[in-house]
């Protein structure tokens, strides 16, 4: 199966944002996706777009070369879909899963490739109302694609623990801080990626799945990291998040990630990777303990370190590149997440007053303001 890798300028980005629609009284996830849908020029391919269930919706920017205009696209695409919800009794939440609903309720699409999800997948397929973070950026050559993936797949752990925002699973708390992520690794091609030496590799890999009927097209190829298309390496190890300022920060540190490999590999210096079964250990460790987890690194000298420290170590090491793509406060904007606690920790803490549905008006609620309600900000 040939895969084909377009042309993309070096660290442009695209983001993609994966939302529930809620009825704003109950809070409930609803089949609303239409109402708002039958507003838009093009609900397949536009920046507002049909996703998965009829529940849920996708925001997708267009191709930015710095995370703050790409932000306010995706401030713009909200508030839209927001005026047109709004009135009518609806509105959005972001979270890898709503904290209290029931998921069976929720029903795919009309689409032959979700049907297939649904039906193949049986209880798992079922219960598969989640929702992600998906951030493409730009890579100038196909030959740096596979080292790059490699390379971002050894941060699975800072992306979940910063973005782990699915505690709650039909109201009960799951005391992992991204339920999301242990559901989603159920399905068939879903996971970390498997090293590839070459491009030719991953061609022989995907005909081999076509093959035995696991795929019809690459894009089934539901990777953690994984090389698209469009020419870029694409991060949807992510939770979704409640907040624009937690999607502009994430944005960031993964395109500063993805430009200092680049830079790396263009004058020859290696790519640190893990092996496959370390880096498995350290997604678990960071869905269940988020910034809690002690995770395991390349370097003999410290061969574990504490998720919060090795975070703000990298925003350290990474601040000179920030300034250079135009995104330095964005970057800073992960020191305050760490500080301030990802969805997960503000979730419970929420939940300690009023259960599982003051955890969904704090989502809620929070997507409205656009940044995150921190311990310091009540």
């Amino acid at each position: 199966m040939k895969i084909a890798f377009g042309e993309s300028r070096q660290s442009s980005i695209g983001i993609e944002w994966e939302l529930a629609v809620v009825d704003a009284a109950t809070l409930e996830q609803v089949p609303g996706a239409e109402v708002l849908l039958e507003t838009v020029e093009d609900a397949t391919d536009g920046p507002i777009r049909r996703e998965y269930l009829t529940s849920m919706i996708e925001l997708v920017t267009g191709v930015h070369q710095s995370v703050p205009t790409a932000m306010d696209e995706m401030r713009a695409l909200l508030e839209r879909s927001l005026s047109v919800l709004e009135p009518r009794g609806l509105t959005l939440m972001g979270a890898g899963a709503h904290p209290f609903g029931d998921p069976t309720l929720q029903k795919p699409g009309d689409k032959p490739q979700y049907r297939r999800v649904s039906e193949r997948n049986a209880w798992w397929g079922r219960r598969m109302a989640i929702n992600g973070l998906h951030i493409h950026t730009g890579i100038d050559h196909r030959d740096k694609a596979l080292p790059i993936v490699d390379g971002i797949a050894r941060f699975t752990p800072y992306f979940i623990a910063m973005s782990a925002a699915s505690p709650f699973w039909m109201g009960e708390d799951t005391q992992f801080a991204s339920q999301r992520t242990m559901m989603f690794q159920q399905l068939p091609t879903n996971g970390l990626p498997y090293h590839m030496e070459n491009w030719a590799e991953l061609e022989k890999f995907a005909s081999q799945l076509e093959g035995v009927g696991l795929i019809q097209n690459p894009s089934e190829i539901r990777w953690d990291v994984r090389p698209s298309g469009w020419g870029t390496v694409e991060n949807r190890i992510m939770d979704s998040v409640p907040t624009l300022m937690e999607i502009g920060a994430l944005t960031a540190f993964s395109q500063c990630l993805v430009e200092r490999m680049s830079r790396a590999i263009a004058v020859g210096e290696p790519i640190e990777r893990l092996p496959y079964w370390f880096m498995r250990e350290n997604k678990w460790r960071a869905a269940r303990y988020g910034l809690a987890a002690d995770v395991i690194t390349p370097r003999k000298e410290e061969y574990l370190i504490h998720v919060r420290d090795g975070i703000i170590r990298w925003v350290d090491e990474l601040t000179p590149i920030a300034e250079q793509l135009g995104c330095s406060e964005n970057l800073e904007d992960v020191r305050r997440l760490v500080r301030g606690g990802p969805s997960y920790l503000r979730q419970r803490r929420a939940a300690g007053d009023g259960g599982a549905v003051a955890a969904t008006r704090l989502l809620v609620d929070e997507l409205r303001a656009g940044t995150p309600t921190f311990k310091e900000n009540r």
